[in-house]
């Protein structure tokens, strides 16, 4: 059976396909600068102060964490908008589509962790950064898969989505749950009321995006003055904004198709810029070998296939999920491979996991070295696998599914 491609689906991977080649550039350009005569100038400019805000009500953060905490509060509101479509009515809005992606992330976030925690048991100061090869970037695994042109089945993608947006979910309820510093309670209990707020509008179907934007704003910033960590408000406000309008209007899919291209080729590119960059100067076998790294990398580079391709087998020899059509287990391999990506989401946990600037580039070392196995590996086996052209769609169909 032909699998359906909504033009809001399409549309989606278009953007997220293009913005990972943005991405890979904008991390070999930073691998580049930090290994070059203006390294000093690169992480200096990270460094910088930026003082927002008036009289009393201030922000001063450097440069860097701006990026981090307000930019990336951008990212995990589109991400809040792409799962709450995802689960109502995407590919997630019934157990026969999301039964064998859940099983498969499932496993792709467990072994990981499992693998990095075994590698570093007995480097205590390290157990911290557990959840870190638990990450898929999709954007980083639709760039790759785009390289392959219409060759891949639009099932695969959509699996390799699916998986992704329930790696996101596990990501969000591990970040609020294991990397929440102290908190105020006064500020959590302004940003509940602003919560609550965006809560009614959302209720009353009102479509305009200026009152999710500025009380999304708003909870930012007392969710960032709480000690929970600021980009959990994207999330949080996305999930208020309705599905469909008081007059038939669709806030949700509008605002995610006006915000995804701002995220695809600025958001995403610059974090990657501002985070990939890490000296490699001294760096060698031993280096790579430390637990830190060594656990990170194989934690996404062995964990992820085992975890994925382990579970979706067990689901659908168990019965409780089926492959899609036209999709084989060596595609589903390849899927586990380019999942294995970890890159935006395991460097962000990585940055809020360690505070020492070594670790943070051990990290670097480790996502970076694992996730460019991991995708180079995952490109040759689809190329392998898959047939040497597109499969032909009737046209009749075609038009159906566009």
């Amino acid at each position: 059976m032909l699998a359906k491609i909504t033009p809001m689906f399409a549309d989606f991977l278009k953007k997220e396909s293009a913005g990972g080649i943005i991405l890979i550039i904008a991390a070999a350009l930073a691998l580049v600068i930090a290994n070059s005569p203006f390294a000093a100038g690169y992480f200096s400019a990270l460094q910088i102060p930026v003082v927002v805000g008036f009289g009393e009500a201030m922000i001063d953060k450097p440069l860097l964490l701006w990026i981090n905490d307000g930019l990336m509060a951008v990212f995990f509101f589109l991400i809040g908008l792409e799962v709450k479509r995802e689960a109502l009515i995407g590919q997630l809005n019934s157990w026969d589509k999301a039964s064998l992606p859940l099983a498969a992330a499932i496993g792709g976030m467990a072994i990981p962790a499992a693998i990095f925690v075994a590698f570093n048991w007995n480097t205590p100061e390290n157990l911290s950064g557990w959840a870190i090869p638990a990450a898929t970037d999709i954007a980083f695994a639709l760039g790759i898969l785009s390289l392959l042109g219409p060759r891949v089945p639009v099932a695969l993608k959509a699996l390799l989505l699916a998986i992704a947006v329930i790696d996101d979910i596990g990501a969000i309820a591990i970040i609020a749950i294991f990397y929440t510093a102290e908190t105020s309670l006064p500020m959590l209990a302004g940003g509940a009321i602003a919560l609550a707020v965006l809560a009614i509008f959302g209720r009353a179907k009102v479509a305009s995006s200026i009152p999710y934007v500025i009380l999304g704003i708003v909870l930012w910033v007392f969710v960032l003055k709480s000690g929970v960590h600021a980009t959990l408000a994207g999330v949080a406000a996305a999930m208020c904004v309705p599905i469909a309008g008081k007059n038939g209007e669709q806030p949700l899919e509008r605002m995610e198709h006006a915000l995804h291209p701002y995220v695809a080729f600025l958001v995403i590119p610059i974090f990657g810029f501002a985070n990939a960059g890490v000296s490699l100067s001294g760096v060698g076998f031993d280096t790579l070998l430390a637990p830190l790294p060594l656990g990170i990398a194989l934690g996404l580079l062995i964990g992820k296939q085992v975890g994925i391709l382990g579970f979706a087998f067990m689901a659908v020899k168990a019965g409780i999920a089926k492959l899609p059509d036209g999709v084989g287990w060596k595609q589903v391999h390849a899927v586990s491979l380019l999942a294995a990506i970890g890159f935006t989401m395991s460097l962000f946990i990585g940055n809020l996991a360690f505070a020492d600037p070594a670790q943070v580039d051990a990290v670097k070392i480790g996502v970076l070295s694992g996730s460019l196995v991991a995708a180079l590996a995952g490109y040759l086996l689809l190329r392998q696998t898959l047939p040497q052209e597109a499969a032909r769609v009737p046209s009749r169909e075609m038009a159906e599914a566009m």
